[in-house]
């Protein structure tokens, strides 16, 4: 399994803008579908935003299109969530996922993918 790390959790005010990371140790993020997920208290963990590291196909839910956006960088080996216009809704536990291509099936299916994040907080304030 790929160690995932992710980092760049924050508090902002609504309409505000973070940046998260998330950097695989040991591995090249070459030809991985790597995702962000997240989890609000008291709810279910929810799909966000996925890349096809390599071809650099994007997929994402409906309730952040067009706010953020998903990247990668092979220089600095990290996949990026760019995160604009922040609401109070947004705010959740901010998970990065890996999963194989061998193997992934649904981009928004949590269960299919292998590797985790230990997680980064979102706090968005009205």
């Amino acid at each position: 399994q790929v160690q995932l790390v992710d980092s760049g959790g924050g508090s902002v005010q609504a309409g505000g803008s973070l940046r998260l990371s998330c950097e695989p140790s040991g591995y090249g993020i070459s030809n991985f579908y790597m995702g962000w997920f997240r989890q609000a208290p008291g709810k279910e963990r929810e799909w966000v935003a996925t890349i096809l590291t390599g071809a650099g196909y994007t997929y994402y839910a409906d309730q952040v299109k067009g706010r953020f956006t998903i990247s990668q960088d092979y220089a600095k080996n990290t996949v990026y969530l760019q995160m604009n216009n922040l609401k109070p809704e947004d705010t959740a536990m901010y998970y990065c996922a890996a999963g194989s291509p061998a193997s992934l099936r649904v981009v928004s299916d949590a269960n299919d993918y292998s590797s985790w994040g230990q997680g980064t907080q979102v706090t968005v304030s009205s």
